[in-house]
């Protein structure tokens, strides 16, 4: 047997619009690559995203390795600044060019690829599992959460897992991520009393109070970091009045905030923090504020062990480069599969993530799968 290209098949993967949450022909061509290798698929289908679970071996194994990616991609921009067709999958100066080149679909190539490969030269005692969403960037409500809800219906399993993100912030092999910090949304609403500019003695001015509660928050000290976390970040991301009239005190003051907390909080404890702030700012000011909140994810740590060892110690036997071990970046849906096994997340340079021209380098795409296929052969040699 021939064994798989990673960098033909992200190149097709490229050319599959699958501009979240249209599957746009991404998922089908990993589920018949799949099917045609002994892989066994299920496509999972909810909300108007396509999603699919994947398993080479028994699901009773005692041990199964899981490898968590999406082939949804962000929209493109304006794409006449782009130097090439986001969709083209061109190559130029040793990158493959397009949409989802680094985020994910190459990660997503090389596994699919290292995992195929692997099985047909040395069948593992254990299974594989490849589970691939259309939703991780869009609300993230249908894709690998309603994965995991399957196969609890299903009494699908997975020991450990690897989401395949890019992780390195310079060079291939240079970063794991072992958890993520937490994120959650609040959006603040400070109802006053409207009035004349002229006479701001008669209303109360809601922008005064909210200007005052986000100078507050944004100067408390959330902590300080913990063993595996950088400290905990707040950023107010919008204030607004919808005001054009210069002469008009508003009635109602609106801003957003967003905070990235470590393992020193729970979604719980923010929430009542920002909520009993606002009502302290309320009876100082005469206004009534209201906060509703919105989590992402909590924060979560998979702690350094055999998962993160193998997973390293492959990095170094590939590519001769030791990873440090991290939690630093945005979410991932590594907070939905740390509800049910171990996880890690191992992937490429993230340089090109989300921008115009978005690249990878080639070389990278087939060293990915040499690292890939190394973990497997770890894996199954001691687990």
């Amino acid at each position: 047997m021939n064994e798989i290209d990673p960098v033909n098949l992200t190149a097709e993967l490229i050319k599959c619009p699958s501009v979240t949450p249209k599957e746009a022909g991404a998922i089908t061509l990993i589920e018949d690559l799949l099917n045609k290798n002994g892989f066994i698929c299920s496509r999972i289908s909810r909300g108007g995203v396509e999603n699919l679970f994947a398993r080479w071996g028994s699901g009773r194994a005692e041990r199964s390795f899981g490898y968590n990616g999406h082939t949804d991609v962000v929209p493109v921009g304006n794409a006449e600044s782009w130097s090439v067709d986001p969709f083209g999958a061109e190559v130029k100066d040793g990158y493959l060019f397009g949409r989802g080149a680094t985020d994910m679909k190459s990660s997503v190539a090389a596994f699919v690829a290292s995992a195929i490969d692997f099985v047909s030269k040395n069948p593992p005692n254990g299974s594989i599992v490849i589970t691939i969403t259309g939703d991780e960037e869009g609300e993230a409500k249908n894709g690998t959460a309603a994965i995991l809800d399957w196969m609890q219906k299903n009494n699908e399993k997975i020991s450990h897992c690897l989401v395949g993100e890019p992780t390195c912030p310079d060079y291939l092999g240079e970063m794991v991520k072992i958890g993520r910090r937490g994120s959650i949304t609040a959006r603040f609403c400070v109802k006053g009393l409207q009035g004349h500019t002229a006479y701001p003695q008669l209303a109360i001015n809601p922008l005064n109070a909210l200007v005052q509660l986000m100078h507050s928050i944004s100067e408390e000290s959330l902590d300080i970091g913990s063993e595996h976390f950088d400290a905990s970040t707040l950023v107010i991301t919008s204030i607004d009045t919808g005001n054009s009239a210069t002469n008009v005190i508003p009635e109602m003051a609106k801003a957003v905030i967003n905070i990235r907390f470590n393992d020193n909080h729970t979604s719980e404890s923010i929430k009542k923090w920002l909520e009993r702030t606002s009502k302290d700012f309320a009876e100082k000011t005469g206004t009534e504020i209201t906060v509703d909140t919105h989590t992402s994810g909590e924060s979560f740590l998979t702690p350094p062990g055999q998962l993160s060892d193998i997973i390293c110690n492959s990095i170094q036997q590939e590519l001769g480069v030791k990873p440090s071990l991290s939690t630093t970046g945005g979410t991932s849906d590594a907070r939905f599969i740390k509800n049910i096994c171990p996880v890690v997340e191992f992937g490429l340079v993230g340089k090109t993530m989300h921008a115009i021209d978005e690249r990878v380098e080639i070389s990278q795409i087939r060293n990915l799968k040499k690292v890939y296929t190394r973990i497997l052969e770890n894996y199954f040699a001691e687990i």
